[in-house]
């Protein structure tokens, strides 16, 4: 059950828009739902009321909203159909908080530079989670927006990963940079390979886009190119694929065994 005294820390809140999406949030007992934000406008219907009666069985608080106001809450008037739920994501944090964090132990991060497919952000997050990433470097800028297309492809996964949301990627490399990590990018030109590589201390591995790959200002900010060694003629793994051997590559060589 949420209540309205449910922490108002925004880093660690993510709205959920979109009819389908919110009952399902409001169905899984795992999930904090903080508040439900309702438009005046919508009509009495079967998916309407479904919701406020999710909502009330959970003591969700609901807010009232004109539907200009609610389109400004979720960000997407064109697809929120009146309804926006605020989920508190515990496992959400700040720049800041990943930069106090960075030095206590060998950290591996994953972040994401222009990556627009909602479905390959989705899984990337998925997988990063599962192998064990200790953050995951999401900008608002460049990359698809955290929306139920993101949600689904990540298998709800997003609720509990590591996310680090940031206004824009290069400003947080390089401040984790100058506090010593290193940043590291999956370049598929690269000699070195990601298996040679032995890291001695926290690494940011950044993973491009579909098409363009890394920004030119990301990569020239690099410490160092990697590339995932392919073959049989196979030009490019799917970032999630990519991500997810980074971060096991991590795991294992974190363990002791040879990698």
């Amino acid at each position: 059950m949420a209540s309205d005294s449910a922490t108002n820390d925004l880093s660690k809140t993510i709205t959920v828009y979109g009819r389908n999406a919110v009952f399902e949030a409001l169905g899984d007992q795992q999930l904090e739902c903080q508040r439900l934000h309702w438009a005046t406008s919508n009509r009495q219907s079967p998916a309407t009321a479904r919701i406020l009666s999710a909502a009330a069985a959970r003591e969700v608080p609901i807010r009232e909203h004109s539907r200009a106001t609610l389109a400004r809450i979720s960000r997407n008037g064109k697809q929120d159909q009146g309804v926006a739920l605020d989920i508190v994501c515990r496992t959400f944090s700040t720049p800041a908080s990943l930069l106090a964090r960075l030095n206590a132990a060998p950290m591996t991060i994953i972040a994401m530079d222009g990556i627009t497919n909602p479905q390959n952000v989705g899984m990337l997050i998925r997988s990063a989670a599962a192998a064990g990433a200790d953050g995951i470097i999401y900008p608002r800028k460049g990359v698809a927006s955290l929306g139920p297309l993101v949600i689904k492809a990540s298998a709800g996964a997003l609720f509990n990963a590591p996310i680090v949301p940031c206004d824009l990627l290069k400003p947080t490399l390089a401040t984790l940079q100058d506090a010593g990590a290193e940043i590291i990018v999956l370049d598929g030109g690269a000699r070195e390979t990601l298996f040679d590589y032995t890291p001695h201390g926290s690494a940011v591995f950044v993973l491009g886009g579909e098409t363009s790959g890394v920004s030119e200002s990301v990569s020239a900010l690099a410490d160092r190119h990697l590339a995932i060694p392919l073959h049989n003629g196979v030009e490019s793994l799917n970032v999630a694929v990519a991500g997810a051997l980074v971060c096991y590559h991590r795991m294992r060589g974190a363990s002791g065994n040879p990698v």
